[in-house]
């Protein structure tokens, strides 16, 4: 039977006029929106005002351009313009509170070595440990898990290394969702795709309009993630069962060609609207009941501002 918000889901889908390719990302009492030439961070501040801050995008290269290949080069330059825009908006909360933290020894270490690079060697690694993290938990150990079972069958090893993944991915967002400050996050996060779904359906931007729009986006990072859940899943199973140490390694060598068809299928499925494309969206979809919220009037206002700071007037950013 189909709720009420799936049935809001489904008749804004099918009153959307542009599918726009800018996208953003939640931050903390904030929103990130990146657009085709420029991105916008705007952060709420404790006084009631905004903070905003718009950058231009960086420059295209060639391998923005290679199919498959630009997926993974994509994710790591989102990555980067995600963790600079945490930085802003956690800097400048503390700043507000007046909270004064003495520099870490490792902090210390990178100004003393880089000096005015210190800031981008810091971005740059955090970007590295975030990766890092993303293929342990979600790559690495549920490979290390199953292979301590001992099964001989290389087909159930597989079956069984997928459900790991999948179980692990779900565990770790429902297990966010308990933190308050999540919880906020993944409202500002509800506030990007209402903006978003607005402009998609030929509306005013207002937050009278956005506050009627679904809190859901087939063209959501959120989708992406489980993407590559199901893509992995599926590609690992072709490259056969080895031994503990030649599993990581060939799962290791193979996360750029992940992230690349993922991406593909992404936008494949954020372009047409078919039954195919309904079936690839439908789990992030789903997810996204766990990952955005329905924001107030004033997240609105925060990510309506974003979102205009980045628009632009011809069709530079269709999907």
């Amino acid at each position: 039977m189909m709720t009420s918000s799936d049935q809001l889901q489904k008749k804004e889908e099918s009153c959307v006029v542009k599918k726009t390719s800018i996208g953003g990302m939640a931050l903390i009492e904030g929103i990130m929106m990146i657009g085709p030439k420029k991105y916008a961070v705007v952060v709420r501040k404790p006084d009631g005002g905004m903070e905003v801050s718009v950058k231009p995008m960086p420059k295209k290269t060639v391998w923005t351009k290679i199919p498959v290949v630009r997926g993974g080069y994509n994710l790591i330059r989102q990555m980067v313009l995600g963790i600079k825009s945490l930085m802003f908006s956690a800097d400048f909360v503390d700043i507000e509170e007046d909270i004064e933290e003495e520099p870490s020894k490792f902090e210390k270490f990178l100004e003393d070595k880089l000096g005015d690079k210190a800031k981008d060697a810091a971005i740059y690694f955090a970007v590295f440990l975030s990766v890092c993290l993303s293929v342990g938990l979600f790559i690495l150990l549920p490979n290390l898990l199953t292979g301590f079972l001992g099964i001989k069958s290389n087909v159930l090893n597989n079956i069984i290394e997928g459900v790991l993944r999948i179980t692990i991915f779900f565990a770790y967002i429902i297990l966010a969702t308990k933190l308050e400050d999540i919880q906020r996050v993944w409202k500002y996060h509800g506030a990007e795709h209402k903006t978003i779904n607005c402009y998609e359906a030929g509306l005013e931007i207002t937050v009278e309009n956005a506050r009627k729009m679904s809190t859901h986006n087939p063209r959501c990072g959120t989708s992406f993630l489980f993407i590559v859940m199901i893509v992995s899943i599926l590609l690992f199973s072709l490259v056969g069962w080895h031994s503990r140490l030649l599993n990581m390694a060939v799962r290791i060598a193979l996360i750029p060609l992940v992230a690349g068809l993922s991406y593909e299928l992404l936008r494949l499925a954020g372009k047409y609207d078919n039954l195919l494309t309904r079936i690839v969206s439908a789990p992030g979809m789903f997810l996204q009941r766990f990952t955005t919220d329905e924001p107030d009037d004033s997240m609105l206002e925060v990510a309506i501002t974003a979102f205009n700071k980045v628009k632009t007037d011809g069709d530079e950013d269709k999907w």
